[in-house]
């Protein structure tokens, strides 16, 4: 904060009291306008999860394939490493039309690009549309998306942002939330974990399922942590 201070007097042969009234008082403080890093325009993305023989071999091939994907309007967002097995591997894209989404998803040149990389077993794919992120910097690069299912999606929304306080609490800040495309009961949720400790021990607790119960879901969550290792 800079604060200038600007004054202005008379001078003479004789030091008078300056009454000047047009002298501009400029002492004022300078700030930056908060940015505001919430997105809550409806934002479609694919999610794909597979496991990999060699992270660098595949992060090569998957580099190679970017062409492809802009040609298809899919952009490359996140990559994740599961925490447990580094090996698995998550990546979060952008798509510009989900018709052509779905149809890059089963296109031979990305199975090929994939069988480049090492990829091993069947990759799973989601299309999710986002309507909450939040892109503000924060300290932690670990991250947990839990899918699941929720009878009504107003309901569980409404129950979900009651219990913020709760989550921040527990060492977990909300990124993003949305649902599968075709489907508002099935709900993809993606924190970051400011405290393992805390998260795991909430994650395991009553007061979770209560919240959950609160919300609507219904069974039991999908949930995977992984380590963002590279942003776009």
């Amino acid at each position: 904060m800079v604060v200038f201070l600007i004054s202005c007097g008379g001078g003479g042969k004789e030091k008078t009291a300056s009454t000047d009234t047009t002298a501009t008082d400029t002492s004022a403080m300078s700030a930056t306008p908060e940015t505001n890093t919430i997105i809550t325009t409806p934002q479609n993305m694919m999610v794909i999860k597979h496991k990999v023989a060699n992270f660098a071999k595949w992060k090569t091939a998957y580099d190679e394939h970017d062409s492809m994907r802009l040609l298809n309007g899919v952009h490359s967002y996140v990559i994740g490493r599961g925490m447990q097995d580094s090996n698995t591997v998550m990546v979060a894209v952008k798509v510009d039309d989900i018709t052509k989404a779905k149809a890059f998803a089963k296109d031979p040149s990305l199975k090929k690009a994939m069988q480049k990389g090492g990829v091993a077993g069947t990759p799973s794919f989601s299309l999710i549309t986002m309507t909450f992120q939040d892109t503000a910097a924060i300290n932690s690069d670990i991250r947990s998306r839990t899918v699941f299912k929720v009878k009504d999606w107003d309901a569980w929304q409404k129950a979900f942002e009651e219990g913020k306080q709760e989550r921040l609490d527990n060492g977990l800040t909300v990124r993003a939330y949305g649902h599968d495309v075709d489907d508002d009961h099935k709900v993809i949720l993606v924190t970051a974990i400011m405290d393992t400790a805390k998260a795991n021990a909430y994650f395991k607790s009553d007061m979770l399922k209560k919240r959950r119960a609160e919300g609507g879901v219904i069974g039991e969550p999908d949930r995977f942590v992984f380590r963002v290792v590279q942003r776009y």
